[in-house]
């Protein structure tokens, strides 16, 4: 049985790793194509087919490189200080960082079998409150932190928790109440970045307080680097998160409620009490990136302060399957994309970094077009069923 385990998870890794390659493959002939030379000489590809060919590899691989440097390491600026030598692999931290903790709550939902796409309306529930505590309270050093991150966390778990004990006591879906409490969220946002004692009203604009310096997250490289000890919660968040599946008596219910609802009731579960617990624990991690959004790479709050994470952490969980191990390294290629975006539009379209994101998405959904480019055999049960069997296994 273990054997057979093993070779499902290592039968999925590799399935994850050609959809990548594959999309990036794709990605790189959109690339070509959106290049101006490429294009010109293709006009004349049956006279001289080598300056296609030598301006496509030109196009790709200096948009590839771009990547790299943006994201990784560039020699260029390697010799700047610190700023430079570790600048880049700051700002993949940085974008990762609320991405592997959404990816985790949505990792979760799937887990118990519910699809949680509210991830902007509890990030931002959790920015709000995390905000509120880190301007308006005045608190020792140490404290004033905990308070606020542990606020934001609440915030979003409460958000997350109307979704649930709607699920629960209505059987409302949750797909609906989750998008209609984002648009909640970013209304009531919206009206307190205009009320008297949340708006700075000294800067004239839609934007709250700035956020006492006790109250913000530790940067981990120096001033000159925007990492943060956001990063080191969501790794944590990570680990609680296996520790959950994997040895709670929680973590069984949850999975036995997402593979059979009924085989769990009939076993004698409380579905609707799970559905409760699970969009709680999920609106938690989310809540944790919002904390990271406001308390670390943001100081104020303003309308955009999710910055899309709540739906990109749909794509980090779909790549991870739902796995904390898999989120945190799709987080962290995600956030590489992010960082390295701007350095790439000095060869290409920036549209092409949402491409490349949908493209993964796209293969990593249909396992079944990937074996069937690469000839690859499904080893047990069918294709169909093997994303959830990722997400429940």
């Amino acid at each position: 049985m273990r054997l057979r385990t093993s070779r499902q998870t290592w039968d999925s890794l590799l399935i994850t790793v050609l959809a990548f390659i594959t999309a990036l493959v794709i990605s790189a002939i959109l690339i070509a194509i959106a290049d101006d030379r490429t294009r010109s000489a293709a006009g004349y590809f049956f006279q001289y087919p080598q300056d296609t060919f030598t301006y496509a590899g030109q196009a790709i691989g200096n948009t590839y490189r771009a990547l790299f440097e943006g994201a990784i390491f560039n020699p260029r600026t390697a010799g700047n200080g610190t700023a430079g030598t570790l600048g880049p692999i700051s700002e993949t931290l940085t974008y990762a960082t609320p991405l592997i903790a959404g990816g985790l709550g949505v990792g979760l939902a799937f887990r118990a079998g519910l699809f949680n796409i509210g991830g902007q309306g509890q990030i931002l529930a959790a920015a709000i409150c995390a905000g509120y505590v880190g301007f308006h309270w005045h608190l020792p050093v140490v404290l004033h932190l905990v308070v606020a991150i542990v606020a934001g966390i609440l915030g979003g778990a409460l958000w997350g928790g109307i979704t649930g004990w709607l699920k629960a006591r209505t059987g409302a879906h949750e797909v609906i109440t989750t998008i209609m409490l984002n648009y909640v969220a970013l209304n009531l946002l919206n009206y307190l970045l205009k009320v008297k004692g949340f708006q700075n009203s000294a800067s004239g604009q839609a934007i709250s307080f700035p956020v006492d310096h006790n109250a913000q997250l530790p940067l981990l490289l120096g001033s000159g680097l925007r990492v943060h000890l956001g990063i080191v919660l969501s790794v944590l968040a990570a680990v609680f998160f296996w520790w959950l599946m994997k040895y709670s008596r929680l973590g069984f219910r949850l999975r036995a409620v997402g593979a059979n609802p009924l085989a769990a009731k009939t076993a004698g579960m409380n579905v609707e009490r799970s559905y409760l617990a699970v969009m709680l624990l999920s609106g938690a991690f989310f809540g944790l990136a919002g904390v990271s959004q406001i308390l670390g790479t943001n100081d104020a709050l303003t309308n955009d302060v999710d910055a899309g994470v709540g739906f990109d952490a749909i794509t980090v969980a779909l790549l991870g399957r739902a796995n904390p191990v898999g989120t945190v390294v799709a987080g962290l290629l995600f956030g590489a994309l992010h960082a390295g975006s701007a350095n790439m539009q000095q060869y290409t379209p920036i549209d092409l970094v949402q491409v490349v994101q949908g493209l993964i998405v796209l293969f990593i959904a249909a396992p079944a077009a990937i074996r069937a480019i690469f000839r690859i055999k499904a080893r047990g049960a069918s294709t169909g069923a093997e994303l959830a069997k990722g997400w429940n296994g």
